[in-house]
């Protein structure tokens, strides 16, 4: 039986377009394609393949995974984009390494998700109580990188209030918090001065943007922890993000409860790639300062 494909291409990233056709040729005789998505915004909960190949970028790949809703089938991403941490395969490897696709040759990576959720202002509902948050809540999400609440126009700090695991909340003024997975962690949370950790660590990261405190320091606490922030004081534009794609405004009094997804995403890794190596050749990680050699007059 052929293996069963579903693609997902954006096709606004230049090349991508070319790649889709050219694959979709070589794929002919060798699997079944149950799909193409074009436009990043149709119905993958229903879909039956054996893997989804994603060409992209880390942002396609992220939406993609959302939109699988929690399902368990293996995403491959080809990056067209910029970094690539999350669609780890190269243009140039498109064609050996859906090879090894059909033929199960590569490896599977289960990273974790994480599932924001807000309650409005007013409801009596505990964080852990998580059957009831699901009754009572006003939006959720999931995110493969992070949930971000920024402080939005017009621009002055907010007022939080954050705990985990129901200990005793702690205020704090500023532009923010993000709440980050590991795979997440090389994303928004290490721009905002946030610890990278490895995607296999079972681990939330915890990171204040621009805190109107220099003690304030990020904390990397268990998966299995739940998290709670009170909006004490929003801005009218002050939002909740889930990897930066859906979102909802916060007002004052609610509550955003962040916990790790009973879903991981499968993620087929490159063999060829290492953690340390993509560090430093994506963040520049650990490469000394250059200087400029003094000429002497």
């Amino acid at each position: 039986m052929q293996p069963r494909l579903y693609i997902v291409a954006n096709v606004r990233k230049p090349h991508v377009q070319m790649a889709l056709d050219g694959l979709l040729l070589s794929l002919a005789g060798r699997a079944q394609v149950v799909g193409v998505d074009t436009d990043r915004e149709s119905d993958l909960a229903t879909v039956e393949a054996d893997a989804v190949l994603v060409l992209g970028g880390d942002g396609t790949l992220l939406s993609t995974a959302r939109r699988l809703n929690g399902r368990a089938i293996p995403l491959m991403g080809v990056n067209f984009g910029r970094l690539g941490f999350l669609a780890s395969f190269t243009p140039a490897e498109l064609t050996a390494s859906v090879d090894a696709l059909l033929g199960n040759r590569l490896p599977v990576s289960r990273r974790q998700v994480i599932e924001a959720s807000v309650l409005p202002a007013g409801v009596d509902c505990r964080a852990a109580e998580h059957e009831r948050v699901i009754l009572k809540r006003r939006f959720a999400s999931t995110a493969l990188n992070d949930a971000v609440i920024t402080a939005g126009p017009p621009f002055h700090m907010i007022e939080l209030e954050l705990c985990a695991d129901g200990d005793s909340g702690v205020r704090y003024d500023g532009d923010g918090v993000i709440v980050s997975t590991p795979s997440g962690s090389t994303a928004y949370n290490v721009s905002a001065g946030g610890p990278i950790i490895t995607p296999g660590v079972e681990a939330m990261c915890i990171t204040p943007i621009c805190p109107h405190s220099l003690s304030f320091r990020p904390v990397v606490i268990p998966s299995r922890s739940t998290v709670q922030i009170v909006i004490i004081h929003a801005n009218p534009g002050t939002t909740l993000f889930c990897d930066g794609q859906d979102s909802t405004n916060l007002s004052a009094g609610e509550r955003v409860i962040v916990r790790r997804s009973p879903n991981d995403v499968l993620l087929v890794e490159n063999p060829v790639g290492h953690p340390w190596r993509s560090l430093a050749e994506k963040l520049h990680w650990a490469v000394s300062p250059k200087y400029s050699e003094s000429r002497g007059g």
